[in-house]
């Protein structure tokens, strides 16, 4: 049977990249997916992708920084699946230049999407799987929120707080029978990567050389992780925080 077999998911930020990994990870468990990003011609993709597949998919637009957004993308997925069993926080977004460089707009566009998403959506879903009496969310940190990247202050700043926020969550939680992890991809091969790596054209061949491994995560390394401690195989695991990153990073 697959370990996912007829629950109902939100994954944010799934019109690409890790997103995307994660949610056709997810149909091929046999979950119900709602595909929710805020580039809905993207959404779209990808849920038409997976009902291609033979899958069940909604496709919803979603701006995370927005909580009435975020209350009407949860209601659409009750509406169409009639319960929540899973949210993934993942969307995300970044832009790479020292500290110093940065206007505090850039903070706070960082810190919206990054830190404010996942709390509004936590925020929305939670009543729901409180009343069910079941549900699992898996947030997307970063390793940068652990160990620090340069040129990613901010970013680091804010996936740190999602860190924080899923070990407390996941404490207040427990008594629901609501498990609350985080998974910490490092450098991965996404287009987000492309869009940041501009920043400096050498980083992926240097951390090519870096990555025990010797290549970037792929988006269905961090998806299969997530699908893990999405399921009911890691009903005894709560507050944990997972880094898929090759090893770059062992602490």
């Amino acid at each position: 049977m697959r370990r996912l077999e007829g629950k109902v998911a939100i994954v944010t930020g799934a019109g690409r990249g890790i997103g995307r990994g994660i949610a056709e990870k997810f149909a091929l468990e046999g979950a119900r997916v709602v595909v929710a990003d805020i580039r809905e011609e993207s959404a779209r993709e990808t849920a038409d992708l997976l009902v291609n597949r033979g899958g069940e998919a909604l496709a919803v637009h979603v701006d995370v920084t927005s909580k009435e957004s975020v209350r009407f993308m949860v209601e659409q997925a009750k509406t169409h699946f009639g319960r929540i069993d899973i949210l993934v926080n993942n969307a995300g977004w970044d832009k790479v230049e020292p500290f110093l460089d940065n206007d505090e707009s850039l903070w706070d566009r960082i810190i919206a999407i990054n830190l404010y998403g996942t709390l509004h959506c936590c925020k929305a879903v939670l009543p729901l799987m409180i009343e069910q009496g079941y549900g699992k969310i898996v947030n997307i940190g970063s390793d940068a929120g652990r160990v620090g990247s340069t040129g990613e202050a901010v970013y680091s700043a804010a996936k740190g707080g999602v860190i924080a926020f899923t070990k407390t969550l996941a404490r207040e939680m427990a008594r629901h029978r609501i498990n609350v992890n985080c998974v910490c991809p490092g450098p991965a091969d996404t287009p987000l990567f492309d869009e940041i790596g501009s920043y400096n054209p050498k980083i992926r061949e240097a951390l090519h050389r870096a990555i025990p491994f010797r290549r970037l995560a792929l988006p269905e390394d961090v998806a299969n992780a997530v699908a893990f401690l999405a399921s009911d195989e890691a009903a005894y695991i709560t507050g944990q925080t997972l880094s898929v990153s090759g090893g770059l990073t062992m602490c």
